[in-house]
């Protein structure tokens, strides 16, 4: 399953583990699960995580098994369980 790698203004990775997509809502940048077969966020969508825009260098989709880059701290694994 693919994943999200996030780089913050502090030189930490996180990696948003079940998200399928993520948008902008006001100061806050959202990742969503959109659901089997949807390809938008949507009212059916579930919010994962949430993390402050302002804090927020690159996001990164990654395939299972890839690995954020050496020179970057250890990523912290953020996910919920439905």
């Amino acid at each position: 399953m693919p994943h999200f790698e996030v780089s913050l203004r502090d030189r930490t990775v996180d990696v948003i583990d079940g998200a399928d997509a993520y948008q902008q809502e006001g100061p806050m940048t959202t990742f969503f699960r959109c659901g089997e077969g949807r390809e938008a966020i949507d009212s059916w969508s579930v919010r994962i995580a949430s993390l402050r825009t302002s804090d927020i260098v690159a996001i990164h989709r990654r395939e299972q098994g890839h690995h954020a880059r050496e020179d970057v701290t250890v990523p912290r694994q953020l996910s919920l369980s439905a």
